[in-house]
């Protein structure tokens, strides 16, 4: 497993919020240059998050046609574990991934209260090779800083 930690400017249930309601996973989810639009979430153990990713700044979509790849892609979440609002897990679909046969990867996420605000450690297990993990560890920690910078706004 790998691990990104950020601690953010807000607390726990704020963040447990921005991480597992529609509204909020929409605000921050996607990496930049990406919006990401909620299809389906049913916050229970086995229940599943779908939603769309598309590419919107020029040079993400230029990255995508070059590499073969949609501009949308369909994703898929199952959450393994929720605590709220300190621990959730979920494995994902990865299915994007051309000429790779389809696989799950499993994401575990701690909030921890720290001074004024929320330690979030972030621990993935890698993906199939070192590429796409180098692909996955850049974009999630993208996303975390998003985080920081949605909850660090005034």
């Amino acid at each position: 497993m790998q691990t990104i930690e950020r601690t953010v400017a807000a607390s726990p249930q704020t963040v447990w919020e921005l991480w597992t309601t529609p509204q909020g996973i929409s605000r921050w989810w996607a990496p930049d240059g990406f919006r990401t639009d909620v299809d389906r979430l049913d916050l229970t153990e086995g229940g599943e998050l779908v939603y769309t990713m598309t590419a919107e700044a020029p040079e993400q979509v230029a990255f995508l046609e070059q590499n073969g790849l949609p501009l949308s892609t369909e994703s898929r979440k199952v959450f393994t574990e929720l605590a709220e609002p300190h621990r959730l897990a979920y494995r994902s679909l990865i299915d994007f991934v051309p000429d790779h046969e389809p696989y799950e990867h499993l994401t575990i996420v701690e909030l921890e209260p720290e001074g004024d605000g929320t330690r979030v450690t972030m621990r993935v297990e890698p993906l199939h090779d070192e590429v796409w993990t180098e692909r996955l560890i850049a974009g999630r920690t993208n996303e975390l800083e998003n985080l920081e910078r949605l909850v660090a706004r005034p």
